[in-house]
């Protein structure tokens, strides 16, 4: 598995490399070559400052903000709201880290769909480079990693975008002459568009992404399900992470235990409540006898 990953790095390498990077028609004037200062230009970000700048986010509301699918259609944030969201932030001319972060995710994301269900999430992979991560870029890298699909985007957006969705996320990022210095930061928004939980790092235990997700799956509550969300809520209850397999299977020694524990509930209950009868018929024919 290493190996098809490290081939797939090397594969999005050479094809983005072979894409074409924005510049100028024709060379500058004297007067236009000093650099302008961009957003995300300066120094290496601070480890602690970039921690603590993650950490601020928890609980904020991230604005509606238009991006641009690979596709080419737009996308508002908005309009995703009512399932998690898991976003990881990349750039396409990134040909090791970026790629990295992105294919340790696609597995665990397969394991979250497997014990929470498919269409419970959506992933949001979002290019940062705002001025060279367009949507052809966003889709040849999607390509390369072999990923992508109805509930897996890639996204793109403009300069100002980025930039203010990157401050609502804790996301901190500046450019340097080998490209940009940035965070290894994945964070999962809860269904109202909040951020809910920063995960670090490129490679981190399985449940470290889906036990958040479950407990928001859990916290979702229809009043028009009826049973069928009662059983579904069961089921992910019971849905526990196995170390030895690295998956999540059903522990049905759970489910025995709450059936268990439901009828012996029900046959309490109806004892209490045949014995509180009996008693209230037993009162009542005194006071008669009398």
């Amino acid at each position: 598995m290493q190996m098809l990953h490290a081939l797939r790095h090397a594969l999005a390498a050479l094809a983005l490399s072979a894409l074409p990077v924005a510049q100028a028609a024709e060379p500058p004037a004297a007067s236009e070559t000093a650099p302008k200062p961009r957003p995300g230009a300066g120094e290496a970000p601070d480890p602690r400052a970039a921690l603590e700048a993650s950490r601020a986010a928890l609980g904020r509301q991230l604005g509606d903000y238009a991006l641009t699918a690979s596709d080419g259609r737009q996308v508002r944030l908005a309009a995703l709201r009512g399932r998690p969201l898991v976003v990881n932030m990349i750039y396409t001319s990134c040909f090791d880290f970026c790629p990295t972060l992105t294919a340790n995710l696609a597995p665990k994301v397969e394991i979250a769909r497997e014990a929470l269900g498919r269409g419970k999430f959506i992933v949001l992979t979002i290019g940062f480079d705002a001025f060279n991560d367009t949507p052809t870029r966003m889709r040849t890298y999607a390509r390369m990693l072999g990923l992508g699909d109805a509930e897996w985007l890639f996204l793109s957006g403009d300069e100002q975008t980025i930039v203010a969705l990157a401050a609502d996320l804790g996301f901190t990022y500046r450019r340097t002459a080998a490209g940009f210095d940035h965070s290894a930061l994945t964070t999962v928004i809860d269904q109202s568009g909040r951020v809910h939980r920063q995960i670090y790092g490129t490679d981190y235990a399985v449940p470290m992404l889906v036990e958040p997700l479950k407990a928001l799956v859990l916290g979702v509550r229809d009043p028009t399900a009826g049973m069928g969300q009662l059983l579904e809520r069961v089921r992910l209850w019971c849905t526990v992470y196995d170390p030895r397999t690295g998956r999540y299977r059903i522990d049905y020694s759970l489910i025995l235990s709450i059936a268990l524990g439901t009828l012996c509930f029900t046959v309490l209950g109806v004892f209490l409540a045949r014995e509180w009868w009996k008693g209230r018929r037993g009162r009542a024919t005194a006071a008669v006898s009398r």
